[in-house]
């Protein structure tokens, strides 16, 4: 493989050919070929097959694989590539469950529709070996970092404050029932384990001023 060969591949703008699904960008592989075959018309590819015609490797415990190999300029490369879903989750012989994003996604079982599919892009992937859109992989081996929970947003529940009016209608009250304020802030502790009225909720202001109006016109304790 000449130094001139690889340059002009490594060089070689791919772009009109890709498309965009997700985050990942793909060649297609017809258009991959036919650009590999300007520089190396010669080039020949092989899909690896077992003793009865399968090209298919693995197992379902860890999935299946395809290879292949392209030849040219008297090098040969080989590849290998999962056989995955839409979703780039690799796929078995049966149906099964996998966890994906934190949700519990339902992976079908691989057809020949499938194994077609990661058998081409295997062999664009493997013509990237000789340069041509090599770019378009760089990266592609880093490691995954482990997905981010996501962080609920907590919205704090802020106490709308008393009517200051409301709260002095209620000493007003109070006064006219013949208590005065520390009889006030004795009963708010006893019955609602608080210090004053600011500690209070709506509910229990309406239902301090419940107690207040059914008080005898006189100074008693509020019970």
């Amino acid at each position: 493989m000449s130094t001139d060969k690889l340059n002009e591949l490594l060089e070689m703008d791919v772009s009109e050919y890709t498309k965009k699904k997700k985050n990942l960008t793909y060649l297609s592989w017809a258009n991959a070929w036919t650009q590999f075959i300007k520089v190396y018309p010669e080039a020949t590819y092989k899909i690896k097959k077992d003793e009865n015609m399968k090209c298919w490797f693995g197992n379902d415990d860890s999935g299946y694989m395809v290879y292949t190999e392209v030849t040219a300029g008297n090098i040969t490369h080989e590849m290998w590539l999962p056989v995955m879903d839409y979703n780039n989750i690799s796929m078995k012989s049966v149906q099964y469950d996998a966890i994906q994003y934190g949700k519990k996604k339902t992976i079908q079982a691989m057809s020949t529709f499938d194994i077609n599919k990661a058998v081409m892009r295997c062999l664009t992937k493997n013509l990237a070996m000789f340069g041509l859109g090599l770019y378009i992989y760089a990266g592609e081996d880093l490691p995954e970092e482990p997905e981010k929970p996501v962080k609920k947003k907590v919205v704090k529940q802020t106490k709308k404050p008393l009517d200051p009016a409301k709260v002095k209608a209620l000493y007003t009250l109070a006064t006219k029932k013949g208590l005065n304020g520390a009889d006030v802030k004795k009963g708010i502790k006893t019955h609602y384990n608080a210090t004053s009225t600011k500690d209070l909720t709506l509910s229990q202001f309406n239902n301090m001023m419940k107690r207040l109006k059914k008080l005898e016109d006189k100074k008693v304790e509020v019970k």
